[in-house]
């Protein structure tokens, strides 16, 4: 996956990747092609902006990524792309159970 880079950092790089926020859940931004970010940038009318990117293995991205996000943390695969577009929200069976926000859900005890 290409991942872009952000201009704050949000996790161990010096420069974090490419997030943005919902519903007070963050996503990281991830794209199956250069042609898929090319689709995002003009989607965001930023045509002449060049984007710095690192390649990630899916699951490096799911099983370090997100976890180290450090607040409620999912995946979005190729926004701006129309019908191709996915969101990996934080639930288990999709990230790490330590970082799903229904980890607890199966709690009797409900702590």
């Amino acid at each position: 996956m290409l991942v872009p880079l952000g201009d704050e950092p949000r996790l161990e790089e010096e420069r974090g990747l490419l997030t943005d926020d919902f519903n007070g859940i963050r996503f990281i931004l991830a794209f199956s092609d250069e042609q898929s970010l090319a689709r995002y940038s003009q989607a965001r009318r930023e045509y002449a902006h060049e984007w710095t990117y690192r390649t990630i293995l899916g699951a490096k991205l799911l099983d370090v990524a997100v976890p180290a996000a450090g607040v409620p943390c999912g995946v979005a695969l190729d926004c701006a792309a129309g019908p191709d577009e996915t969101v990996l929200p934080p639930m288990k069976g999709i990230v790490p159970d330590e970082a799903a926000l229904d980890r607890d859900e199966d709690r009797a005890d409900g702590g």
